[in-house]
């Protein structure tokens, strides 16, 4: 098990009326491009290499990339492209996943909320099989049934069993076609709903006891079909997994960004685009981003830049977190400009994403800005001393 440092790619403008698209539409020129462009071995049924799938997720670093000479260029794809980068984390992390995958094994993806684990799912889906939308959302809900298949009770009253009577689940979409299914929070299901998935991947077929005697009896998956579950470190016992069921996926830890720079420059960018998706222009200085990121960071790792210690919330201090209050920030200097300095208004939605999970996280908020917040106003920085002033506010 590794640990690696992730966030969600930068959200554009949404086409048709949809808030969000998915990435094989969103990214359907990359796709198309690279599938011409890399013609080095694949999997069975896979629409990418494997290199040109990690090169999907990861982008080319900023290199413009060049169709081969003798590779006809799908229709509306350029020759040249430089892929855009989706994943701020480690390349060797995504290319294990990969591995995997092509190996015909599950991956699980575990990690903290908030740390892109769906969204590198999503990318994997799309890259591999060309869509992300085979998935089963696992809550304490799920049934059986979303894992397996369920029936059109009219016809199966009309007609008795048959495979025009069965509605296929996701998962089973996936195996007919080739396809990777997503499992998403797999950890929240029931055990005995996780453990119908043991036998789809062991054995990579399903049978249809309600069938028997036909050749719909038993559904074999086709090849290409593989599982992309996700599970979140803050559930776990909620419904731990069952030891065989966990030596059908290979784990994958997905962590928070390591990197200051690079977590501020993506919160810019996803706020930036929220913001701007509202039909409104973004004015949040990068001296407010900065704070909001250093704050987040602090929390979250439980030091300070400076190595001052700093009692941890129970709040995950995600950097999707830290995207929700700049956004917000952005959307408050859009709708109400002039009536309050923005970073005026940083305090008060910390102290909204420290009580989320226990109220007295507060009181540990208000320590941060008596250690690492005063000492910091206290060194001459302009910004933290405007935060220190309005200590008051954690107060109220």
């Amino acid at each position: 098990m590794s640990t690696t440092a992730t966030t969600p790619s930068t959200p554009r403008a949404t086409p048709g009326g949809r808030q969000i698209v998915p990435p094989e539409e969103r990214h359907a020129t990359e796709l198309a491009f690279l599938a011409a462009y890399d013609d080095g071995p694949r999997p069975p049924a896979w629409r990418l290499t494997p290199r040109a799938a990690v090169t999907f997720v990861m982008g080319s670093d900023g290199r413009t990339l060049r169709l081969p000479d003798d590779a006809p260029a799908p229709e509306g794809v350029p020759r040249r492209l430089v892929v855009e980068g989706k994943f701020v984390g480690d390349r060797a992390l995504v290319e294990r996943c990969v591995v995997t995958l092509a190996g015909e094994r599950g991956l699980l993806l575990v990690g903290e909320p908030g740390t892109a684990k769906s969204m590198l799912s999503e990318l994997l889906s799309a890259a591999v099989c060309g869509t992300s939308g085979l998935v089963v959302q696992g809550t304490a809900g799920t049934t059986e049934d979303q894992l397996r298949y369920g029936w059109n009770y009219a016809l199966l009253l009309a007609q008795g069993p048959s495979r025009h009577a069965l509605v296929p689940s996701p998962v089973l979409t996936a195996m007919r076609r080739g396809a990777i299914a997503r499992v998403e929070e797999v950890t929240r299901c029931l055990p005995e709903v996780q453990d119908s998935l043991v036998s789809l991947l062991s054995e990579r077929r399903l049978s249809v006891p309600e069938l028997a005697g036909t050749e719909d009896a038993l559904a074999h998956a086709a090849p290409g079909f593989n599982v992309i579950a996700t599970a979140n470190l803050r559930d776990k016992g909620v419904s731990e997994m069952s030891a065989a069921l966990k030596r059908r996926f290979n784990f994958e830890t997905v962590g928070p960004i390591g990197d200051l720079e690079a977590e501020t420059a993506l919160v810019r960018r996803q706020s930036r685009a929220a913001v701007e998706r509202a039909g409104a222009a973004f004015h949040v200085d990068d001296t407010v981003l900065e704070a909001l990121v250093t704050a987040f960071r602090d929390l979250r790792e439980g030091r300070s830049s400076e190595g001052w210690e700093v009692e941890r919330p129970s709040t995950v201090m995600s950097t999707a977190e830290a995207v929700s209050v700049a956004g917000a920030l952005g959307l408050a200097a859009a709708y109400f400009p002039g009536d309050r300095d923005v970073l005026g208004l940083l305090p008060g939605h910390l102290l909204g994403v420290v009580r989320k999970d226990d109220p007295a996280d507060a009181a540990r908020l208000l320590g941060y800005w008596d250690g690492p917040v005063r000492r910091r106003a206290e060194q001459g920085s302009a910004t933290w001393r405007t935060l220190w002033d309005l200590r008051a506010v954690l107060e109220g």
